[in-house]
């Protein structure tokens, strides 16, 4: 299986303040690979490092290499929309936009120059369908997504960032503000995504890292402790870090 992204001594500091230390990790494509960690360790300032949405923070450095398919994504020819296009972002709590389910999912391919109302339906069909809710909306595309519940507006959302068909979907917590059965629903979803895109997500829940993830990446004050396979992180970690936090000691 190839790395589809590859970092290499990252460092990150909000101002004075060090957030990521010396991170070294490669991230396989067409996998679940999740962050875990106590809150404030850097998994969800890792992850959004990876789209560059910290670049919309002030006084936010970088150092080190970030390579998305061997090109450096800080390089000074790379097209920021571009890669949010393709390495998409869905977030904690579910932000539809204001308007139609419809509208929201063709939001994106229309402002990436698709105009045809034939392609922007199979678009809205696709990723709706991708995203395991079309037939839950499809008889009311043009209904406010407002109106939606909670875990279905996260499925929307996941449709949103499919429509642009990126590679890798990067997920900050993506179930933490559901109800159980929605949590599950989602759970399934990114397991059958991962047949074609490469999932990267933070999950504040071992458990939901055990049951939908093939790696790990443990992260503990701004470092990378541990990146392994799922199953060896959890029955056998290597740091004693890693091992306290997974066993409950702290965390």
């Amino acid at each position: 299986m190839s790395n589809i992204i590859t970092v290499k001594d990252m460092c990150l500091w909000y101002g004075e303040h060090q957030a990521l230390k010396n991170v070294n990790i490669e991230i396989p494509e067409k996998s679940i690979t999740a962050f875990i960690g106590p809150s404030g360790c850097g998994k969800s300032t890792f992850l959004k490092t990876l789209n560059r949405m910290n670049d919309l923070i002030p006084g936010v450095k970088i150092t080190g290499d970030i390579c998305y398919e061997g090109t450096d994504i800080f390089a000074k020819d790379v097209d920021v929309n571009n890669l949010r296009k393709e390495i998409g972002m869905v977030f904690q709590k579910p932000n539809p936009f204001p308007m139609s389910i419809y509208d929201n999912i063709a939001y994106g391919p229309r402002t990436h120059g698709i105009t045809n109302k034939m392609q922007l339906d199979d678009i809205v069909e696709r990723a709706l369908r991708d995203a395991a809710i079309w037939d839950e909306v499809k008889d009311r595309l043009k209904k406010n997504a407002l109106g939606m519940s909670g875990g279905q507006q996260q499925r929307l959302c996941i449709a949103r960032a499919l429509a642009v068909q990126p590679k890798i979907l990067l997920m900050d917590e993506p179930t933490s503000a559901l109800d159980p059965i929605s949590t599950s629903r989602i759970e399934e979803l990114v397991t059958e995504l991962k047949e074609k895109y490469t999932i990267v997500m933070v999950t504040h829940n071992m458990q939901q890292a055990v049951r939908v993830s093939d790696y790990t990446a443990f992260f503990l004050l701004g470092e990378l402790v541990e990146f392994s396979k799922t199953d060896d992180i959890f029955s056998q970690p290597q740091d004693k870090r890693t091992e306290d936090y997974i066993t409950g000691r702290f965390g």
